[in-house]
This record gives structure tokens, C-alpha cells and sequence, in this order.
């Protein structure tokens, strides 16, 4: 073999061209066609299907629920994976191990499956749902309803959040926490001036990707409550393929207008970062 074909077959950017060409053909193309896609009228080419999207109370209405979910769910998920993370290191090893386990499984446990099993639990006749209204904890609790959602979104959310925080903990020193102590230091003062600078990073990036896991969020919700429910997926999804009205044209529109949200989140997460930084190295 010549040695300049050996030294091209063995670089490290022909082993990334399979990634490379994957990568191009599953987000790249399609970003590119949605994008094109958008801004294609009947007449030509123009921004019509976007100004149908910014004045038709229907779709605002999508996207603002759409928002309102996904943050509460992923202020809610982020908050139940960081105790879950801190309770987990400070657990002996068999017990964080089945943790992880368990999250790694529950992680996976979503779609059609999840929804039916939240129908089964806290459904209108659901085994929960009977039983703490029995008790009187609850008193009328609707699954298909926004609070419903929230808590099936909710649901989804923590395993992926701890999966993704549990590392950023493993950074906290125990060594910290007792040098804090012998300064005087009580357990909010650790937590504001030591752990909380150390985990902001990482609590601003998982909540970054838990706002767009739950924006984008399909199957599950779906499958619970069909299209009874109006939320951005949902719409696009009608729109690409309904029955009645097919407009691939504007579900490319408000497709598009999900991914830029989502830039602006995590441009805001960014600047956040940086400014944090900056506030904590003076």
C-alpha cells in the first residue's frame, strides 16, 4: 500500500467521514429543506407563512403553551435530579449504582408506553388518581389538562436530568464542605458561595437540554390527549399529516420558529454562563 494512502486511510478525518456523512444527511439536509421550505408561498417565495404564524391566535396559543410547559417541567425535572444527584453521592455505592441503573432504564420509558402508563395511574379512573381521592389529598385532578401534562413532561425529564447532573456533583469535594464548616460556614452559605458557582455550568446546560427535550416532545403527549391539546409539535404534525388541510410549507414555518427559540435559550443559557464567570473570577 502506498504510504500516502496509508497515512490517509489511518487519519483521524477519514474515521469522522461516516459521522460526518450521517450527520449531514439526518440534521443538516433537513434543517436545510425546512428552512427552504418556510419561506416557499403559492405566489413564490416571502415571509406569508410567517406573519400567519405571528397574527392567528391559534398558533401563538400553541407556542405560548408550549413554552409554559416545557420551562415548568424543566425548572421542576432539573430541581427533583439535583436533591435526586446530591442523595445519590452521598448514598453508599450498591444503592447509586441501582440508581444509575434504574435511570438508565426509566430514561428510555417514554412515548406510548408512558402515556398509557400515566392513563393507568392517574387517568379519570386511574389506581393513583382513585386512591388520593379516596384519601383527600386530591380532589379533581385532570391527566389531559395543563397540569397533567406538566407532570407526565415532568416525569420524562428526570431521568435524563440526572443522568446528566450526576457527574457535575462528583466535582463537589467533601474536603470543601468541611473547610466551609471550621470558617463558620452553615450549610446555605456552602451551598451559595461554593456549590451552587461550582454547579451553575452545569445546572444551566441540563436545563438548557431538559427546555429542548420537552419542546420537542411528541409521542408521549400524543398520545395522551391526540391533538385535543394545542402545542407546537402537535401542530406541525397536523400540518404535515392531517386529514383535512395539508400545509407542509407553514409546518416548516413553525418548525422553523421552534429552532430559533431554542437558539435564543441557549444563547441566553451562554451569556448567563459567561456573565456568572465573570462575576465569580473578580
Amino acid at each position: 500500500m502506498p504510504p500516502r494512502l496509508k497515512r490517509w486511510i489511518t487519519s483521524p478525518v477519514m474515521w469522522l467521514l461516516p459521522f460526518a456523512i450521517i450527520f449531514g444527511a439526518f440534521q443538516i439536509a433537513p434543517l436545510v429543506w425546512v428552512m427552504i421550505s418556510a419561506f416557499k408561498t403559492p405566489d413564490g417565495w416571502g415571509l406569508a407563512h410567517f406573519h400567519e404564524i405571528a397574527t392567528s391566535a391559534f398558533f401563538r396559543q400553541a407556542i405560548g403553551r408550549s413554552l409554559e410547559i416545557s420551562f415548568m417541567s424543566s425548572v421542576l425535572g432539573l430541581a427533583i435530579a439535583a436533591v435526586t444527584c446530591h442523595s445519590m453521592h452521598r448514598c453508599g455505592p450498591r444503592l447509586t449504582r441501582a440508581m444509575i441503573a434504574f435511570t438508565n432504564m426509566t430514561s428510555n420509558f417514554a412515548g406510548v408506553p408512558l402515556a398509557f402508563a400515566f392513563i393507568i395511574l392517574m387517568g379519570a379512573n386511574g389506581m393513583l388518581t382513585l386512591m388520593l381521592e379516596r384519601i383527600g389529598i386530591i380532589d379533581d385532578f385532570n391527566l389531559y389538562s395543563r397540569t397533567g401534562l406538566i407532570v407526565i413532561y415532568t416525569w420524562f425529564q428526570i431521568p435524563l436530568g440526572i443522568l446528566l447532573l450526576y457527574p457535575a456533583f462528583g466535582t463537589l469535594q467533601s474536603e470543601w464542605r468541611e473547610a466551609a464548616s471550621l470558617l463558620g460556614a452553615g450549610r446555605v452559605a456552602y451551598w451559595k458561595h461554593i456549590g451552587l458557582p461550582v454547579l451553575w455550568p452545569s445546572l444551566a446546560g441540563t436545563l438548557t437540554v431538559l427546555f429542548a427535550n420537552a419542546m420537542g416532545a411528541y409521542a408521549t403527549v400524543y398520545a395522551l390527549v391526540n391533538t385535543s391539546y394545542n402545542l407546537m409539535t402537535i401542530r406541525i404534525a397536523n400540518l404535515v399529516s392531517g386529514d383535512l388541510f395539508l400545509q407542509p410549507e407553514l409546518a416548516s414555518a413553525l418548525a422553523l420558529v421552534l429552532v430559533v427559540i431554542l437558539v435564543i435559550v441557549t444563547l441566553i443559557q451562554q451569556w448567563l454562563m459567561r456573565r456568572s464567570y465573570h462575576v465569580t473570577s473578580r
